[in-house]
């Protein structure tokens, strides 16, 4: 069950906010001011300046950065959320997906100076850090396979709970701004020049954006016993790998199709009862085609009646953290049974016929495929539906 939910993104902190943006479907990224970012294109759907504070600057001996305070507030929302102030720390865990982590701390210290605290700072520390200042003293996990990670963490909470390790996982992901992701995809040729547009005909690639998104994943009976409020079930999960390219997506899609066709076998959904879709669609022209076609081949002849929601045309593409966004979007359009409007296309891509709905449409059943897919071909699929 999800029982709790935190956020901090390019509209602020807090589910609120998020939900209110998403019905609001409009959006603009923001030209970043890093001096040393040598670059064609520099938007970025960033997180307002001063939403989260600039502390702590440490855990522990440990330098840490936006990524541990992005996740560590939107950790604590969604614990206060749940109502989980009064918890067993040993029996909490911690489960967060990034793509970089901490990076930009430490391109910081590449330009400004190395810092004088006389250790050693990973790079992947998010978790351990959340872990350590909530605390979780369960297991706390780190993932980082890509834009898959934040719905890999969801999967693998399910997994610690189902197997005994926690009662309660914090799980989710995150991911800020950083020169080198920015400038790997200007020099793939894999940046829109105006705004992240996902199957719109006139698309260039994708925008990136920062924030954290945090679920309190816990067991039916763990929320029963202690009378918890529950947003969703965490219902099916799909795992899968093209191994095909180092970035590119294999190109027939058969193998993020077995991932959402595992996760609805594994939900007992038919393809005709999946109420809403948030895609991974990210903007860039390979896998928006390809996603659609593996809609089409899992969804059938519903597929033009089941409305998708492009959470990452508002967000950006959070990177490590984007499937957890897309669970959270999911769970809120659960919550109040209706999808919201998607940002208008110019035209959108014939090679996409998915259904994009412009305006808010009733969420007619219960049930919401989630797909996220990174580099390498990882993919997973989960599919969220009413407790």
């Amino acid at each position: 069950m999800i029982t709790g939910l935190g956020t901090v993104s390019c509209f602020g902190r807090g589910i609120e906010t998020l939900w209110a943006g998403m019905n609001a479907a409009a959006s603009t990224p923001v030209e970043v001011t890093d001096p040393h970012a040598n670059m064609t294109y520099r938007k970025l759907y960033a997180v307002p300046a001063d939403t989260v504070a600039a502390q702590p600057a440490t855990v522990g001996e440990l330098p840490v950065g936006d990524a541990v305070r992005f996740a560590l507030d939107a950790a604590r929302q969604a614990l206060t959320d749940a109502g989980l102030a009064d918890r067993d720390p040993a029996r909490t865990a911690v489960v967060v997906g990034s793509g970089f982590g901490d990076w930009r701390l430490h391109e910081h210290w590449r330009t400004e100076g190395f810092p004088t605290f006389g250790g050693w700072a990973p790079t992947f520390s998010v978790a351990a850090a959340v872990g350590a200042q909530l605390p979780a003293l369960g297991a706390n996990i780190s993932i980082s396979n890509a834009c898959a990670a934040g719905g890999y963490a969801l999967s693998l909470a399910a997994d610690l709970i189902r197997t005994g390790q926690a009662d309660v996982v914090l799980a989710g992901g995150v991911e800020t701004y950083h020169r080198t992701s920015m400038g790997c995809f200007n020099r793939l040729v894999a940046v829109d020049p105006e705004r992240c547009r996902p199957f719109d005909a006139d698309r260039k690639g994708t925008i990136f954006g920062e924030g954290a998104a945090m679920l309190v994943v816990e067991s039916a009976n763990h929320a029963a016993e202690r009378r918890a409020r529950r947003y969703a079930r965490l219902a099916g999960v799909g795992w899968s790998c093209d191994g095909f390219h180092l970035t590119a997506p294999e190109p027939e899609g058969t193998q993020i199709a077995r991932a959402m066709d595992e996760a609805l076998t594994a939900a007992g959904i038919a393809p005709d009862r999946v109420g809403c879709v948030v895609p991974h669609a990210t903007g860039t022209i390979l896998n928006d085609v390809i996603e659609a076609r593996a809609l089409r081949r899992v969804l059938g002849a519903s597929t033009e009646t089941t409305p998708l929601y492009s959470l990452k045309a508002l967000t950006g593409h959070t990177g490590g953290g984007a499937g957890a966004f897309a669970a959270v979007a999911a769970i809120l359009t659960l919550e109040h049974q209706l999808v919201p409007p998607n940002p208008p296309l110019g035209a959108q891509d014939p090679e996409c016929p998915v259904w994009l709905p412009a305006r808010a449409v009733p969420l007619r059943s219960p049930a919401i495929l989630v797909n996220a897919y990174g580099f390498g071909g990882n993919n997973v699929s989960l599919v969220l539906t009413s407790p």
